[in-house]
């Protein structure tokens, strides 16, 4: 065998040490806010909740000190605490009795496809409703009301159960806000579901609609709150005036009635795939930058007809595929990519706010916040008690929150990158860039034989007072199927009261230097 000179040793160890760089970029950003830019709130990343086991989430006596944990993270680097709404599946499926103290559930039997399933059936009283004072301070919130049973009654003792917490010293001194009430979940799919018959229309829905809204707005009026209403909560859109959508139930007259003058937000709901089947999705599917984009443009129409009536349009349910995600897809590292730029690609479509869904066990959660027995990915039991902890997509959060800061006056702007692969976002604050994140998609697995490449980025910087010098952190990924041992600076949230440990780790480069990124990889820039 030929002896290695020292040289060639030591050029291989370097290849060994780095990754190969196969790409460079050039990227414009302008130092001045584009008029284009669009508005993002500090709370523009929010959370969804399923309605049936809510007090698990937030408490019942005394608040679950992980889920506030989690939130009061977001709320120190943005200034803001996250939305809540409270409901989806299980909204429909929720009565009010007031012999319950909290909630009495009922649940189907555990399945291979879908471990922690919703309750087909749930009883709920009035500490179900004032739990809410164990939100952090100042938290919006939008509740939803039962609409698929079609029972009247049910959903005007539910409101006003929930009137009476919101009105109550102990969540108006917290300065926690009960925005809007949502009347029925997903109606577009009653059809299939049982819940109405096979012709049920968006004619149909706007007429029963208006007269739970009605009759919602009577009962509450002698509480001193007013909050609005959300409208459509739909899973899928025709994007047209027939079938399901904003358009049709404008047409309609969803807006013509007292109540109906009370809608403020249109929601519609978005899965980039289903796992109701069986059939999961594959990570790199979910993470390329062309299926955020095609998932989210088609509703560009929708919040297009919001806005021209004032309305304000937002994701109030969406995630990675539904019926809870799937596994080894939906509970990885590539879905924490997967999030921060889907995320902030609808920033670019005039959504107001983004809400993720969560459930207990559901794989696609950013948190679990509960101590969990059996396995999210097939319900087989643990063998060890999986205690509260935070999934790879919360650093999606902690990583959007950073960005958008806690200025409340900041825009953002996509980046033009001509790459599959890349995206990138400028942040600007009182008009000028304050910072750019960038993420590279190409997964990169633990199976993955070859060498795990990096993309180098050559900033152009265009205006005047441009900056010479930039700080760069980064969200370390091991590998994109990986569900533990991100990092981001250096730094984890994996702890176990979900705050973050660690020394923070950043470098600060020359701007002409550029900067590389790996595949399964975010950079921030902070200039």
């Amino acid at each position: 065998m030929p002896t290695l000179s020292k040289p060639f040793i030591s050029l291989l160890s370097f290849l060994l040490l780095f990754p190969a760089v196969s790409l460079s970029l050039n990227v414009s950003v302008s130092t001045a806010q584009p008029s284009a830019a669009f508005s993002i709130s500090p709370s523009f990343l929010s959370f969804s909740i399923e309605q049936d086991r809510w007090t698990d989430w937030v408490g019942t006596t005394s608040r679950n000190q992980i889920f506030f944990n989690t939130l009061d993270n977001l709320i120190q680097i943005t200034g803001e605490p996250p939305h809540i709404r409270i409901g989806a599946n299980s909204e429909d499926h929720t009565d009010f009795s007031d012999s319950v103290k909290f909630s009495e559930a009922i649940f189907p039997a555990v399945t291979s496809t879908v471990p922690y399933p919703e309750a087909t059936n749930i009883t709920v009283g009035d500490g179900f409703y004032e739990a809410a004072q164990f939100l952090p301070p100042n938290t919006h919130v939008t509740w939803g009301l039962n609409l698929g049973q079609n029972n009247l009654t049910a959903a005007v003792l539910e409101a006003k159960s929930l009137a009476k917490a919101f009105s109550s010293p102990s969540i108006k001194s917290a300065g926690i806000i009960l925005d809007a009430i949502e009347i029925g979940n997903e109606v577009d799919l009653y059809s299939n579901n049982g819940l109405r018959p096979k012709s049920y229309t968006s004619t149909q829905y706007v007429k029963e609609w208006t007269t739970f809204a009605t009759n919602v707005t009577a009962a509450i009026s002698s509480f001193p709150i007013s909050p609005k209403f959300w409208g459509g909560a739909f899973a899928g859109s025709s994007h047209s005036t027939s079938g399901f959508s904003p358009q049709a139930i404008f047409a309609e007259g969803v807006l013509s009635s007292s109540a109906g003058a009370l809608i403020s937000t249109i929601s519609e709901h978005r899965y980039s795939g289903s796992f109701c089947s069986g059939s999961g999705g594959l990570l790199q599917d979910l993470m390329t930058k062309s299926t955020i984009r095609s998932n989210l443009t088609q509703f560009s129409p929708d919040v297009a007809a919001t806005q021209a009536k004032g309305l304000d349009f937002v994701l109030g349910e969406t995630n990675s595929y539904s019926c809870h995600g799937a596994p080894g897809v939906s509970n990885t590292a590539g879905a924490a990519l997967w999030t921060l730029d889907y995320l902030l690609f609808a920033s670019q479509l005039g959504i107001l706010r983004v809400f993720f869904h969560e459930g207990i066990g559901f794989k696609y959660n950013l948190i679990q916040p509960l101590t969990l027995t059996r396995s999210i990915l097939d319900g087989t039991p643990l063998s060890t008690p999986l205690p509260p902890h935070i999934q790879p997509q919360y650093y999606a959060a902690i990583i959007a929150g950073e960005a958008i800061g806690n200025s409340g006056n900041t825009h953002v702007t996509e980046l033009d990158i001509n790459n599959a692969r890349v995206s990138g976002y400028a942040f600007y604050e009182g008009k000028t860039l304050a910072r750019v994140v960038l993420i590279n998609s190409q997964a990169f697995f633990t199976t993955t034989t070859t060498p795990r490449t990096s993309t180098h980025i050559d900033l152009n910087l265009s205006g005047t007072n441009a900056p010479t010098t930039m700080t760069v952190k980064r969200l370390s990924v091991p590998h994109a199927d990986d569900t533990t041992g991100l990092t981001w600076g250096g730094q984890t949230y994996e702890t176990s009261n979900a705050r973050v440990s660690g020394t923070l780790q950043v470098t600060k480069v020359a701007v002409t230097s550029g900067v590389d990124i790996q595949e399964t990889e975010v950079v921030m820039l902070t200039f």
